[in-house]
């Protein structure tokens, strides 16, 4: 089986290339799903973190916009609740393998945002980075997450720099012409991937 790394800075666009991964057969294993799972009523990191930001905590499920905000106000509460999260995400990530292996799939995609940051390329086939323009990544952030644009450059400058990414990749689909400009790149990596003998 053949492990595909897809990854990219926030507001790239990652989440449509998944999707369009997804249509097309392939599993994906989406490391943001399992964070939100992981701090949902009941998930297996609400304790920890409720230590941590306990403001963050409201009925036995974590408030994300409270958690976000006290995450880009400390450098150090943005590094434990990294420690807290990483090994759980990780353990998901290598049940998910287990899993798409046993039911022979050629292809099994770990949709990681921070794959290059956690070293997670390593246990990658191909390596596809998903870009777009600063503009365009900004304009997104603050429409999607509701940010100003102060508070969306401070998400970005802690995340590696686009160009660093695109150097370690193998494919880079690049978003922010068109959707239908974006999918038939994603198609074209798909029909290289799959003449590529196993």
């Amino acid at each position: 089986m053949k492990v595909i790394g897809l990854t990219g800075g926030i507001g790239m666009g990652k989440s449509t290339a998944a999707r369009a991964l997804r249509r097309a057969g392939l599993p994906v294993f989406d490391a943001d799903r399992e964070v939100h799972r992981l701090q949902a009523r009941g998930g297996a990191a609400v304790p920890a973190i409720a230590a941590l930001v306990p403001d963050a905590v409201h009925e036995g499920c974590i408030d994300r916009g409270v958690l976000r905000a006290a995450a880009i106000a400390s450098p150090e509460i943005f590094t434990a609740l990294e420690r807290i999260m990483h090994p759980m995400v990780r353990a998901a990530q290598r049940r998910f393998l287990r899993r798409a292996r046993s039911r022979g799939a050629r292809f099994a995609v770990l949709d990681i945002p921070l794959l290059f940051e956690r070293g997670g390329w390593r246990a990658c086939d191909t390596v596809v980075v998903v870009s777009a323009p600063p503009a365009t990544q900004i304009r997104r952030i603050r429409h999607r997450r509701g940010m100003s644009e102060s508070e969306a450059l401070s998400l970005i400058a802690r995340q590696m720099p686009d160009a660093e990414k695109r150097r370690g990749a193998d494919v880079v689909i690049r978003t922010g012409l068109s959707r239908w400009h974006s999918l038939r790149q994603i198609r074209r990596m798909l029909v290289r991937l799959r003449e590529t003998p196993p």
